[in-house]
């Protein structure tokens, strides 16, 4: 970084974070992946990963408790064109299932949810593909949706190299469920297709969690101790009872194995602070809860090897991506520190 001036206002023309790193040089490497067709209250985070990357250019890049993670070297690849052709295609497909609830039994909506279905797993597998080559080039990989459908390749790349992986789920919902008014490779299915789909995945460890289905739940029982479950009412009684944070962190931390990564959804936490998301619910985390949470994992010994961040929609201001922005680096640096970086 020769020349970098890490206080001066980012350039123009520079990338993510103001940074001027490119492929070869960043060891940590961010892939846009903006597709949202399945999205089933309202749309907007197929904009989040290029609203994500214009805020970032606003984030001071010296963090108090993590350092310079930007000496690491950070670039967040152009998405493929591909990504938003698919996109185009399956929501003008998915319009006419959203509006009816469902495809029911009709032929053509029947028609229709089948190639939005195969659409999706397109993506699946060239999110797969891509983020296989990065981590083979020895980078760390995050993924930056889109919709919380967007980060299922990126997982099962992962846990193909690291069996026995945990999967810190960060979210409002569940998403556990089997398919949503049709879609198998939905927004609110991504942890099933997790337990499904990647059998090196040991356990998933969801917080923040407040809106679900009571299938859901059955799943979750189903799964066994593969799934463990840290309910946002439960959190936020425990602090209204005098429980400090970093106790509830504990054995959220202490259900984790040795290899993580780090899945997390924006509307896990208080919708305050991403109001524009697809699914808002009252309650959730606030900034600095995450933020203690994951440098908590990364200072517990366990290793991040991986994470995404999904469902910023920039909505008519500059809000929801600011603060995605901001969380996106201090997953960078938490993972980083996780490292010995």
């Amino acid at each position: 970084m020769t020349g970098f001036d890490p206080n001066a206002a980012a350039q123009p023309g520079s990338g993510v974070f103001g940074l001027p790193d490119d492929e070869r040089s960043a060891g940590v490497i961010l892939l846009q992946v903006p597709f949202d067709a399945t999205t089933s209250y309202r749309r907007g985070a197929a904009d989040g990963p290029a609203a994500i990357v214009e805020a970032s250019r606003q984030v001071d890049l010296f963090d108090r408790e993590l350092g310079r993670p930007y000496e690491a070297g950070i670039f967040a690849c152009e998405p493929d064109p591909r990504i938003g052709e698919w996109n185009a295609r399956a929501r003008a497909l998915a319009d006419p299932i959203l509006a009816a609830g469902g495809a029911g039994d009709d032929a053509a909506l029947l028609g229709a949810l089948a190639e939005v279905n195969a659409l999706s797993e397109r993506l699946d597998a060239l999110v797969e593909e891509e983020v296989e080559g990065w981590l083979s080039r020895g980078k760390l990989v995050g993924v930056v949706g889109g919709d919380h459908a967007t980060p299922l390749g990126a997982i099962a790349a992962h846990a193909r190299r690291h069996p026995g992986l945990g999967v810190l789920h960060v979210d409002a919902h569940a998403d556990l469920r089997d398919a949503y008014e049709g879609f198998t490779r939905s927004h609110a299915s991504i942890m099933f297709n997790v337990l499904a789909r990647c059998p090196d995945v040991a356990r998933i460890v969801q917080v923040g969690v407040r809106d679900f289905g009571e299938g859901e739940l059955e799943v979750q029982r189903r799964a066994g101790d593969r799934v463990r479950c840290f309910f946002d009412a439960d959190l936020a009684r425990a602090k209204l009872e005098g429980a400090s944070w970093a106790s509830l962190t504990a054995p959220i931390v202490a259900a984790l194995p040795g290899q993580v990564y780090v899945s997390f959804d924006i509307d896990g936490l208080d919708p305050s602070l991403c109001p524009s998301t697809g699914t808002p619910v009252p309650g959730g985390l606030s900034f600095h809860e995450a933020c203690y949470l994951l440098s908590a994992v990364a200072r517990s010994g366990r290793r991040i090897v991986g994470f995404d961040l999904n469902e910023v929609a920039p909505g008519e201001g500059e809000w929801d991506a600011n603060v995605g922005a901001r969380l996106l680096y201090k997953m960078i640096g938490c993972a980083l520190l996780s490292r010995g970086a």
